[in-house]
């Protein structure tokens, strides 16, 4: 990311104040995250959609890998509660046009995806993996 790129977030996330810069710059990573995910990295730009919902479900993929048992904790402490949190911070970033949309994304689409409390059990998901292996 450049540093052009970083000021004008840092701005975004200071004029809104609901939710701490590091979770713009985590949905940010998040997004790249996905988009590699769906195997849409080599597409061209306007390829690369990822909507909503599959959005947060790499978010919360993301979030465990990176952040493990604190995943929940980590994102509470940045202002970041509930699915729609991370709508709210998409669309802020759109409407700084540092995000892309599609006429068909809107900011519904990131309501009550998922509860966080359960997405982000730790030991749920440990207890999953062990069941795959």
């Amino acid at each position: 990311m450049d540093e052009e790129f970083l000021s004008d977030l840092e701005g975004v996330a200071e004029t809104d104040g609901r939710y701490a810069k590091a979770a713009y710059l985590f949905l940010y990573d998040a997004l790249q995250y996905t988009v590699g995910k769906h195997g849409k990295t080599s597409l061209a730009k306007e390829q690369r959609h990822i909507g909503g919902v599959d959005l947060l479900h790499g978010v919360a993929e993301y979030a465990l890998d990176r952040f493990g048992p604190l995943a929940f904790t980590v994102l509470h402490h940045w202002g970041v509660t509930k699915t729609e949190d991370f709508g709210n911070i998409v669309f802020n970033l759109v409407d700084a046009k540092l995000m892309s949309k599609t006429e068909d994304d809107r900011p519904q689409d990131f309501v009550d995806v998922f509860d966080f409390e359960e997405a982000f059990n730790w030991k749920k998901r440990r207890t999953e993996i062990r069941n795959l292996a």
